[in-house]
């Protein structure tokens, strides 16, 4: 299938050290994109202990794929920052801005599994509502209305799971199903624009962290699955960054608008590939180890493309 140029094209990655985030700028690199790779570790100053990623890093593999990358120092919990940030893509791209991609975590040590929500710490888990969601709201509260102002594009908030059910500790469960809930409202409110806003999650994703969690490498990752059989189900980075690569290229794209979509789901519809040629479906082996889950419902998004005033105040308009 022929995949559809990027090439022109503006995106701002958001939180582009590592994992999904340098996944997902290296995907829209590889359709020709201009990427903004934006995040706090640099060369210079790494800012997560331990890890050794780096916002430039993620930009010359942008570069080295075919499109551009340019690494931009952000604190997205600052708006002076996040501003300064969009009136620099303004600048330099002429007012454009076609994708943004809302991937900010850093949570990874603040997250206490095992731990029942009267024995959490407060200040790790306040702490990572703040880096996981305030920066998300942050980020899109400025570059939404320069993707306005250029008359479409998609915004795409990375979550984890595309169900209902609890993931396992109050903080992380609740940045999870916050995000989700911020590109329905996100969705609702663009609905009369060619904005889509969408959750996307990954599947059992194989990221440097987890890799180094299991002590292996992309070249001898199976080693893992041998005490690890969910890890043989894992996928890179790379194929949640071409199912948003596929829908940013997709001119369809608004009809999936408020929608929690997934990387196993749209790798069938559009015929994506990972890395190595494989396409993991951590849906069928998750429902075919554990049983059924409950997704989120169609009724809870599919009337956003028409806006009944029963979702909402009244007086909305």
């Amino acid at each position: 299938m022929q995949r559809r140029s990027l090439k022109g094209q503006v995106a701002l990655l958001a939180g582009a050290t590592r994992g999904a985030g340098r996944g997902i700028a290296c995907a829209l690199g590889e359709r020709g994109a201009t990427v903004y790779c934006s995040g706090r570790s640099t060369k210079k100053k790494p800012a997560t202990k331990g890890r050794r990623e780096t916002i430039e890093e993620t930009a010359e593999m942008v570069t080295a794929l075919g499109g551009k990358g340019i690494a931009v120092r952000c604190d997205h919990l600052e708006p002076a920052e996040v501003r300064k940030l969009v009136s620099r893509i303004d600048r330099e791209q002429n007012g454009r801005l076609d994708i943004l991609v809302n991937d900010i975590w850093g949570g990874d040590t603040l997250c206490e599994f095992g731990k029942t929500f009267w024995q959490l710490s407060l200040d790790k888990g306040f702490l990572m509502l703040r880096q996981a969601v305030d920066t998300h709201i942050i980020t899109s509260r400025y570059a939404v209305p320069l993707m306005r102002e250029h008359g479409g594009g998609l915004i795409v908030e990375i979550t984890d799971g595309d169900f209902l059910g609890y993931r396992g500790n109050l903080f992380y469960d609740l940045v999870k199903i916050s995000v989700i809930r911020l590109a329905m409202a996100m969705a609702y409110e663009l609905r009369k624009t060619k904005i889509a806003a969408v959750a996307l999650t990954p599947g059992f994703l194989r990221s440097e962290a987890m890799l180094d969690r299991f002590g292996v490498s992309q070249e001898n990752w199976r080693d893992a699955g041998r005490n690890h059989s969910d890890f043989l189900a894992s996928e890179t980075p790379l194929l949640v960054g071409r199912a948003v690569a596929a829908l940013a290229a997709d001119r369809g794209r608004k009809a999936k608008s408020g929608r929690v979509l997934s990387s196993w789901a749209l790798s069938e519809e559009y015929s994506l590939t990972d890395a190595d040629g494989r396409r993991p479906h951590w849906g069928r082996h998750f429902r075919k180890k554990y049983g059924a889950y409950r997704k989120f419902d169609e009724s809870m998004y599919s009337s956003f493309q028409k806006g009944p005033k029963t979702l909402v105040f009244p007086n909305w308009p």
